[in-house]
């Protein structure tokens, strides 16, 4: 029921943060097009494994419905890593649950716009803007990031109201790994088997063990 998909919502978005958290270590040898490159391209390969997706599960619209899915799920995971390599965390994900929130005030099934002066102020507070001094690039990527979390949380519903179970997630999240893998280019320069096996965790521990309660609940 709808208090089932609210648990897994939440224990998705906790283990999306704590991916996160773990991946700013990894700035440092990979960049963040890099981490955001690896982890979405082992999460690719980990769900083509494992759901093992029929082409003959998919009208031809499905497939680009997914395409476009992993298209917005590649930018989404490319400029939040790119917010939080200018800006702090907590300030990079308050900014990008103003995507989520805007579709759940003005989306559909709306009709909660009486939350949108609280949810407003709560990002105030939470970003300090009176601090001065936050990098407006980090902002812009993290606002893009919001944009595109909307986009995602939209997608996955057209996605999922069309695609029986992880189908749909399993043809989108490679797309998603191949457009992040072309963005990180120069940066898998440095790549290690160490790195690459951390990376595998990484990604399922941020990417796929999060993104599947999500699209089931969606």
């Amino acid at each position: 029921g709808s208090a089932g998909g609210a648990l897994m919502a939440v224990a998705s978005m906790s283990l999306v943060q704590l991916g996160l958290a773990l991946s700013v270590h990894l700035f440092g040898q990979l960049g963040p097009l890099g981490v955001a490159g690896l982890r979405l391209a082992w999460a690719g390969v980990l769900l083509l494994v494992l759901v093992r997706p029929r082409p003959s599960a998919f009208t031809g619209r499905d497939l680009l419905a997914c395409g476009v899915l992993g298209v917005v799920t590649a930018g989404l995971m490319v400029l939040f890593m790119l917010a939080i390599a200018r800006i702090p965390l907590g300030t990079a994900s308050a900014l990008e649950f103003l995507g989520p929130l805007t579709v759940s005030l003005f989306g559909p099934g709306g009709g909660r716009r009486r939350w949108a002066l609280p949810a407003a102020i709560g990002v105030v507070l939470l970003t300090h803007p009176w601090h001065g001094g936050a990098d407006p690039a980090g902002i812009a990527f993290a606002l893009a990031a919001a944009a595109c979390w909307g986009a995602y949380i939209l997608l996955t519903q057209h996605v999922g109201d069309r695609v029986t179970g992880l189908t749909g997630l399993a043809v989108s999240m490679p797309v998603a790994g191949s457009v992040a893998m072309l963005a990180a280019g120069p940066s898998l320069g440095r790549l290690t088997w160490p790195l690459l096996g951390i990376m595998l965790g990484l990604a399922v521990l941020g990417t796929v063990l999060p993104f599947s309660p999500e699209f089931l609940a969606l």
